[in-house]
């Protein structure tokens, strides 16, 4: 089922907050969330605001040029990590496969958030919550989740 909704870049903050309530680990596997969108949509505004939802406090930064960042969850979170994947710069499944993501993606203790997935095709399963961010005209973002 897919869903929109018309958010202000500020409103990225509220929406990531409420996903954070409301995702649980499944029994096998990690948790996947992939955001899709052009330059400047909000998708490291939005793994930011995840982040914080979860109760990290450290400075989350976009991964462009590590690839891939790994932050504790504080006690009591429903995950115990979340990485933070950005394949901006990846070219194949092969280049994020290389990274070891596909161990992160069997711990049913790690939330994986990852920008780009459409860069890293075959590397990931399908996620468990897609968001492409479209920005519109009047600086308001269109979250489309799938």
């Amino acid at each position: 089922m897919t869903m929109e909704k018309m958010v202000s870049l500020e409103g990225l903050e509220g929406e990531a907050v409420l996903l954070a309530k409301t995702v649980r680990p499944k029994t096998r596997g990690a948790f996947l969330v992939t955001l899709s969108g052009e330059l400047g949509a909000g998708k490291t505004a939005f793994a930011q605001a995840l982040a914080r939802g979860f109760g990290i406090k450290d400075a989350v930064t976009s991964p462009t040029f590590t690839l891939l960042k790994a932050y504790d969850l504080p006690a009591g979170s429903p995950f115990a990590r979340l990485i933070h994947v950005d394949a901006y710069r990846l070219t194949s499944a092969d280049e994020l496969l290389a990274l070891g993501v596909a161990e992160l993606l069997q711990d049913p203790r790690n939330l994986i958030v990852c920008e780009w997935p459409e860069n890293v095709r075959g590397a990931l399963p399908v996620p468990d919550v897609s968001i492409t961010m479209t920005p519109q005209p009047d600086g308001v973002r269109k979250l489309t989740y799938a």
